[in-house]
Parts: structure tokens; sequence; C-alpha cells
């Protein structure tokens, strides 16, 4: 395998781990920054670092449209043209072509799709995928496969799916094996059990160096997504790390974690930054509110982030009403700071072996919410 992983410690099905690539190491559980345009937005690339993310998730979909991955390899790679030294994955772009493309067929060779940006006509298949994430020069590339839409019959989901596989085998074939990069298959199969699990043997049996559970956080809600979890999780190799594509809330985070997942990614910290939601460990606030306007406390106590020591809540307030560029920074900056310390408390209580604890302390506080300040 060109990707190493090392399981650390464990906890029922929870574990940490360390996940190594020719650019770096992540300690996991993981959360990746969403870079979908090879910028974490309202982020630099130090900034992003300094929170701790040792690893950030850019969007195949987008950069193939906009600037192109040939201008990018001609220009040196992803990691120079955005200047991020540490590990980028890039997904394959197969849920951007269901959720934001016109016009588009999806067929045995491919998809085929018009911009959501001009309405140019594009074509991308297995083969193609794995191309230009080659030619983005990124650490870990996902395979090509179908985000089944949900709901889906179990008829309609278990041919999305075989479909899926027959892409990801293609995408085995023409991986290169560069050392220090690898390609990750991505289960599919609704929130069928048995589908998912045929799904996650047939990954199996081609052999990847991690894997993702896809199609979820598309409607199906908080239980089917654990549900669905469960049924996939055993089924995949333990010694491979498991990815949970979309996910999500701090809350989809802990409880997935117990179910013995290591990687996720959302666009959710980012863009509630750029609209004034702010994480904390009592929960989330919307900063706009008028309580906030003369409270003169940091967003949470606890937070090491620059929002948080240097500035009150008064002032982030101000900033957001008053539309200042800068209020968007310092929250987009808090909120992957809050999210990477989440997953260092993970890793501690895992470590400890005290994750049941942890998960009970944190409902509880999520659930009391904000009260100091009512």
């Amino acid at each position: 395998m060109s990707v190493g992983f090392a399981i650390t410690a464990t906890d029922g099905a929870a574990r940490t781990g360390m996940l190594t690539l020719g650019r770096g190491e992540a300690p996991t559980p993981a959360f990746m920054p969403v870079g979908t345009a090879a910028t974490v937005k309202a982020m630099t690339p130090a900034t992003v670092a300094d929170t701790g993310a040792a690893i950030i998730l850019c969007n195949t979909y987008h950069l193939m449209l906009r600037p192109g991955a040939e201008r990018v390899a001609r220009l040196g790679g992803l990691h120079k043209f955005m200047g991020w030294t540490k590990p980028i994955l890039t997904d394959s772009g197969g849920y951007q072509v269901m959720s934001l493309s016109t016009l588009r067929k999806i067929e045995e060779k491919g998809v085929t799709f018009r911009s959501h940006l001009d309405g140019s006509s594009h074509e991308l298949t297995p083969e193609r995928a794995v191309e230009i994430q080659t030619l983005l020069g990124s650490d870990i590339a996902m395979v090509l496969d179908e985000c089944t839409p949900f709901p889906a019959t179990e008829e309609e989901a278990a041919r999305s799916m075989r479909m899926s596989m027959r892409w990801a085998e293609r995408c085995k074939a023409v991986w290169p094996g560069t050392p220090g990069r690898g390609l990750f298959g991505i289960v599919q199969g609704g929130t069928y059990a048995p589908l998912r699990r045929e799904s996650a043997e047939t990954l199996r049996a081609i052999g990847f160096d991690g894997y993702a559970v896809g199609g979820l956080a598309v409607g199906e809600g908080q239980d089917a997504m654990l549900a669905t979890i469960e049924a996939t999780a055993p089924h995949l190799p333990a010694e491979r790390p498991r990815y949970l594509m979309g996910v999500g809330k701090p809350d989809d985070i802990v409880k997935a974690v117990k179910r013995g997942i290591d990687m996720f990614d959302c666009v959710l910290p980012t863009r509630s930054g750029r609209t004034g939601q702010a994480f904390t460990r009592a929960g989330a606030i919307n900063i706009r509110n008028a309580r906030h306007a003369d409270d003169p406390r940091p967003l949470d106590e606890a937070c090491r982030c620059l929002a948080c020591r240097q500035f009150g809540r008064a002032y982030l307030h101000h900033l957001v009403k008053s539309g200042e560029i800068l209020g968007p920074m310092l929250l987009s900056a808090h909120n992957v700071t809050y999210y990477q310390d989440l997953m260092a408390d993970l890793r501690a209580a895992i470590a400890g072996r005290r994750l049941d604890a942890f998960i009970a302390d944190f409902a509880a506080a999520q659930a009391e919410g904000d009260v100091a300040a009512r």
C-alpha cells in the first residue's frame, strides 16, 4: 500500500491512528477542512495550519472546470499553486456532478454534463477522474462514483452501486501507484445494509489504500446515517482508514467516531463562519443576535483561536452586522479550530478509554447551550 496507516489505540469500535503520506502525517480521527477551489474560504494556508489541520480536501469537479487540471500541473501542482505543503485529498467530483451540473447523462462509460459556470459540455470518466487528480498531484485521490440520490428504491440503489463498483475497478486499473500517494474506494448502496455489504466486499476484493462511506448526508437523517455506518464498517478492512464523506455537524462526527470512522470533511465550519454562526463547546451560536452586542466574553472561553484570544462577542457582532470581511475570516478560523480541537479531544478520550464519558459530557454541554449569556 502507498499510504501508511497504523492504529494506535481503540475504545470499542472507535480507534485512533496515524495516516502517513509522502507529504506528512495526520493523526486520526481527523477532520479535513474543505478547500473547494484550492482555498479554504476566508482563510490563508497559514491560518488553516495554525488550527491544527494536517490534511485538507479540494474538489476535482470545481478545479477541472476552473482553472483546469492541466494548468495547475503546468504551474507545479496543486500544493505549489495554493501554497499548502501538507497532504491534500481530492474528491472525484461525483457528488458535484449530481448536485451542481445540468443536463447530465450518466451511463456505463462515465458522465457527461454541462458546467454550472458557463454551460460548457464536459465528460468525466473513471479514467479521466484519476488523470485529473494525478495532474493536480493530490496525496489521496478518490474513485469516481455515482452519488445515489435519496430517496432511492433498493433496485435503483443496487443499479447505481454496481455501476460505481465497475467504475472503481477501472479507476484502480489506471491508478499510477505513486509512492506516498493513495487511492480510496467509495462504498455506495443507499441505506440498504445488504447493498452496503456487497459494495464493501467488492471494494475489498479490488484493494484500495483506504475506504470511504459515500452517499450519506444527503437527506436520510442521522439515525439512518448511523445505522448505515454500523452496517458498513464491519465489512471494511480494520487496518485501512475509513472516511465518511461530507459529514458534518459536531454531533454527527462524535457519533460516527464511536462507530469506527477515522476521517471526515464538511464545508459547515467555514460556511457557517461566513453567515455568522460559531460552534462552541456549549453549542452553536448566531453572533448576529442582539444579545451579543454588549457581551465582552469570547465566543468560547476554552478556545485558542485568535478570535477568542483577542476579541469579544460584541466586536464580532459588530463586524458581522457591519458587513466587514474580518468577521467571516475570524469566525471561519474559530470554527475550524473548534473542529480540530474536537478531534484532538476525541483522540485523547479514545486513548484513555473514556470515550463514552466524553460523549456524555459533550451531549450534556450541547444540550445545556450557551446559558451564561441569557
